[in-house]
């Protein structure tokens, strides 16, 4: 019984190596083509952090990879959506203005059920081996959809409240305890617009804390489920509104404007969905150093930012060679460190080697960077389109 079981084993330890070789070949062509490509990286570009994280990245493409990134910056992912679908529907089928997007959700939903999508390509990233990518966890899921390795994720994302603790010391930690802050204090919280992604956030995020059976968020909604899991949030949130700041009438931009009310002492809070924003913020001396970011008590909505690359971009090896080195355990440890981005990695640690955990080990933290139990847990994000047919009725609720 030995022999044939140590044959088997032989036998797929070969294989195993084989297939190593394989994909490191095939890694070799992928760079050998790359070089002297310009990545368009269609991404976000409300936030400066980011954006200085990503002119880092170009120059340490160009230094390692000869692969230059070129920031495409977007205010709304939808834009770069939109020039893919206007691409396939013109019957353009390469040479397309995108070569990886920043993506999320419904957009990534969208993409894929469209066809818009290249792929997949997440297995043939030598740097996935530091992935969880088994079925149903954070790294293969975007808002319930299985990425089927068509978008890799970058970065870890997580709602928080940041409160100025020097004139709130004991903030609200539930969304109904909210409303009675802001019934007690009225003018002095308010949110971005929910058709911001920021303000859908936080929409979801009463939503989940308030849904009757948040189990069915995970499903698309009907027009039954929709109006039965959302009664509770909109009877809430009718409570809320006249206690914002300028009475619900008006609302900030987008999560740095807000930031800037919280700064200037327009308003006690801020949110945002990155938990070290604040402390990175108080580094830059954006603001003081007496706020403190929080999760709610019943935990709060997380996920993963992902990247994917559209079906016909022009440049799909220097975008895989993009993907692939925004997850080297080296720049996860770079962009989380406060001083820099913040972003919390989305490697699995058990797959770091001592070498690879030691710069992690080594980042600095802040009195304004929330511990885990500050963080509580993670809630699953509902599926894509409860998102959207938030910010549509939101909209409609709060026009003039």
């Amino acid at each position: 019984m030995k022999a044939p079981l140590l044959a088997a084993l032989g036998f797929a330890i070969a294989a195993m190596a084989q297939a190593t070789m394989a994909l490191a070949a095939t890694w070799d062509e992928t760079l050998d083509k790359a070089r002297g490509q310009t990545v368009y990286f269609n991404a976000w570009g409300g936030d400066e952090r980011t954006n200085s994280f990503l002119t880092w990245a170009d120059q340490e493409m160009q230094a390692r990879y000869g692969v230059h990134v070129q920031q495409v910056k977007l205010s709304d992912t939808g834009e770069a959506v939109a020039r893919v679908l206007a691409e396939k529907t013109a019957g353009q089928t390469k040479d397309g203005s995108g070569d990886l997007i920043w993506i999320n959700g419904a957009n990534f939903l969208s993409m894929k059920e469209k066809g818009l999508l290249y792929g997949p390509f997440v297995a043939d990233l030598p740097n996935a081996r530091y992935l969880d990518l088994t079925p149903g966890s954070a790294a293969a899921t975007d808002f319930t959809i299985p990425t089927d390795g068509y978008e890799a994720p970058w970065r870890l994302a997580k709602f928080v409240l940041t409160v100025d603790s020097a004139r709130e010391p004991n903030p609200p930690r539930s969304m109904v305890a909210l409303a009675g802050w802001a019934a007690a204090h009225p003018g002095r919280f308010t949110h971005p617009t929910a058709a911001n992604f920021m303000g859908a956030t936080f929409l979801k995020q009463a939503l989940v804390e308030l849904a009757p059976d948040p189990r069915a968020l995970a499903l698309p909604p009907t027009d039954a489920s929709y109006a039965a899991q959302t009664a509770p949030l909109w009877a809430w949130y009718d409570a809320l509104r006249p206690n914002l700041w300028r009475k619900g009438t008006a609302f900030p931009e987008n999560e740095s404007a807000l930031q800037k009310m919280l700064n200037d002492g327009e308003v006690d809070f801020a949110m945002a969905f990155d938990p070290a924003a604040a402390a990175a913020a108080v580094e830059k001396g954006l603001l003081p150093p007496t706020v403190r970011s929080y999760g709610m008590a019943g935990g709060s909505l997380g996920n993963m930012s992902f990247v994917a690359i559209p079906f016909d971009a022009a440049h799909r090896e220097g975008a895989m060679v993009l993907a692939n080195f925004l997850l080297d355990p080296a720049t996860q440890a770079h962009a989380q460190d406060l001083r820099v981005l913040g972003a919390a990695s989305v490697l699995d640690p058990a797959k770091l080697s001592p070498a690879e955990a030691a710069p992690f080990a080594a980042l600095p933290s802040s009195p304004a960077l929330p511990t885990a139990a500050e963080l509580g847990a993670t809630l699953p994000e509902p599926h894509p389109d409860w998102m959207v047919r938030l910010a549509a009725d939101w909209a409609k609720r709060t026009a003039p």
